[in-house]
């Protein structure tokens, strides 16, 4: 973080000369302190800062000159100082078209968000924002986009439910701007998950991104959790849920049914068609395999509607996502399946778990009995050593 300026002088002192620095520079401002105090002379500071993006060419000196605002802000109790917060948040975090300095907009949001206490609430008004220009400009690796780094400060800053889904929204739409999809997706569900059943019709515009964003992005292949989201309950019997279920647990074979009805639909939604078929090609396959450890070449070729020349380069593609674990045999034209994923994961998933956890803690009882039964060998062997010896 850059030195901030004035921060040897008394507060008074130190918005005055800010205020006659403004005005050197052509702001309209009065080079005299309110009289009503500190919060009044900063927004007049702040609104006035606008002048320095335009006739300051050194970055240092931009950067001196908001750090000196930004050391007022800190002395004013938080009680007070939303509003010039949000104020320092609109000037700085809203970049104008060509403007080359978003990098040292993001440095100055960033020492405000470090400079507050790490229990403030108002860190949520600059993360919003910072994220907000970041995503914007494409500078998204200067401000933190952990959901789990993000969730453990929205847990001490005991937000409002409508600051915390501002601002996982606009994660959101950073993430998808920077083509982000996976994280885009999780950060998605985490504000999905702030809906009750009361309020889920009012996250329709919400789950509908979500539901999209997971069908576009190619590195995601599970979505059965999405079903159970309210948010997403709330959609059943519309298109959009459809679509969703047929790439949860369908075949191919119904989502080309469903696009032949549906085209303008999917179209209408950003969604790529071809992509759509690769994805649905991949997922059906993932389901054959669970029941089956050979598969022809035959059989892939029809049920994924193949060309006889592509099959091989379609379950290549599959393992290298390594959702499936097969061994091509080239000669006898099969696929031999060691192991899956599993596209949905219901009551009987869990109950094969537990099946396995059971004969592990059966076999782990026969190992301990078997070392309690050679411990006691062993003793009575070195007690008859020692009774031979005397």
């Amino acid at each position: 973080m850059s030195n901030p300026v004035f921060i040897d002088i008394a507060v008074p002192d130190q918005t005055l000369e800010l205020r006659a620095y403004l005005k050197s520079l052509g702001a309209e401002i009065s080079e005299e302190n309110a009289e009503t105090g500190i919060l009044t002379d900063l927004k007049n500071i702040i609104e006035a800062s606008s002048i320095c993006w335009k006739e300051l060419n050194s970055d240092n000196d931009l950067e001196m000159v908001f750090n000196g605002i930004i050391t007022l802000i800190l002395v004013v109790p938080e009680a007070e100082a939303e509003s010039v917060v949000t104020l320092f948040c609109e000037k700085v975090g809203k970049a104008p078209a060509g403007d080359k300095r978003s990098v040292v907009r993001l440095k100055m949001l960033n020492n405000l968000f470090y400079g507050l206490d790490e229990g403030s609430r108002l860190r949520a008004v600059v993360l919003t924002s910072e994220t907000r220009l970041a995503g914007q400009t494409n500078h998204l690796d200067m401000v933190p986009t952990e959901v789990e780094q993000i969730k453990k400060w929205t847990g001490r800053w005991d937000l409002s439910t409508a600051k915390l889904q501002n601002l996982y929204r606009t994660l959101y739409d950073a993430l998808v701007e920077c083509k982000a999809g996976e994280q885009a997706t999780k950060v998605m569900i985490e504000l999905l998950g702030t809906y009750t059943e009361d309020n889920a019709s009012q996250a329709r515009d919400d789950a509908h991104k979500c539901i999209v964003t997971c069908l576009a992005d190619p590195n995601t292949f599970l979505m059965d959790h999405l079903l159970s989201l309210k948010p997403v309950k709330f959609l059943e019997g519309e298109l959009i849920h459809d679509l969703l279920t047929i790439f949860v647990s369908g075949k191919l074979s119904q989502y080309q049914q469903f696009y032949k009805n549906n085209t303008d639909f999917v179209q209408s939604l950003g969604l790529n068609h071809e992509a759509n078929m690769r994805k649905m090609r991949l997922l059906t396959f993932m389901q054959m395999a669970e029941t089956r450890k050979e598969m022809d070449f035959a059989l892939i070729q029809e049920e994924l509607v193949l060309g006889p020349q592509a099959v091989e380069e379609f379950v290549i593609d599959v393992l290298k996502t390594k959702a499936v674990s097969a061994k091509l045999d080239q000669i006898q034209k099969k696929v031999i399946v060691r192991s899956t994923t599993h596209r949905t994961f219901g009551k009987h998933h869990w109950q094969q778990i537990r099946g396995h956890l059971m004969r592990w803690e059966e076999n782990l009882s026969a190992v301990e009995n078997n070392l309690r039964s050679l411990a006691v060998i062993q003793q009575q062997q070195t007690q008859q050593l020692q009774q031979q010896s005397q």
